[in-house]
């Protein structure tokens, strides 16, 4: 009886590569304080807490200076609005707020592209090692059908001439 060789391809695949890396964690060590800062930044102003602090602060602004710029109207020596209405002191402030925070937003989006960017390579190289041992697992189980079907066969021919064996007695 010859049987193929017993030991398959699993058996002398290595799996030395560790490909897994935690790429948040390493994107991580690499930002800088500014960096961290615009991050946390983009953070706070990308959330519905800050949308809706800074409404309600627009809000109170614009309805304490119409209170006090009609106020004013009625009573000259009632404190005057520190921004009528059209409101150009809070526009000011908008925009400059707009002016800072829209690069900031932009720079921590590209740092998350390129955050992204690293993940889908490393994704990629997890995939290649992946398909690499599904092959090896594929060519294993190739083999063991060999083997399998040569020890069937084997096991059929000895069945045959132990009943051949039987009949000659």
């Amino acid at each position: 009886m010859k049987i193929s060789k017993l030991q398959g391809p699993a058996a002398t695949y290595k799996h030395d590569d560790h490909v897994i890396k935690n790429i948040n964690k390493e994107f991580r060590i690499q930002l800088t304080y500014g960096q961290r800062i615009a991050d946390w930044l983009a953070k706070v102003v990308g959330s519905w807490p800050f949308i809706i602090y800074q409404s309600v602060v627009i809000v109170i602004w614009m309805a304490t200076n119409v209170y006090l710029t009609y106020k004013a109207v009625n009573d000259t020596d009632f404190f005057h609005s520190w921004d009528p209405y059209p409101f150009i002191l809070l526009n000011l402030v908008l925009s400059f707020q707009a002016a800072y925070t829209g690069p900031v937003v932009m720079m921590s989006q590209n740092r998350q592209n390129e955050k992204d960017r690293l993940a889908a390579e490393h994704d990629y190289e997890i995939n290649i090692k992946a398909e690499e041992e599904i092959k090896v697992i594929m060519d294993h189980l190739v083999h063991q059908d060999i083997i399998l079907k040569e020890l069937i066969d084997h096991i059929a021919k000895l069945n045959v001439e132990s009943l051949i064996t039987k009949d000659h007695r």
